[in-house]
């Protein structure tokens, strides 16, 4: 009588939960605004590359 019960709690927990629906994505993604801040940071390394090197070559002179 009791697994009986169990069960039934069970199954009804089961059918429950996959009625429900997902929830929207929320407005900030937090992984997407990390990535986009490494974006950023590599862009401007690749950007500063040739001045970089430019100033490395000026100081080797010097």
């Amino acid at each position: 009588m009791k697994f009986s019960c169990v069960f039934l709690f069970v199954f009804a927990c089961l059918v429950a939960l996959s009625a429900v629906t997902a929830a929207p994505e929320p407005r900030w993604k937090i992984f997407k605004k990390i990535e986009k801040v490494g974006r950023n940071i590599r862009d401007g390394i690749v950007k500063a590359g040739p001045a970089i090197e430019v100033l490395g070559a000026a100081k080797a002179l010097g």
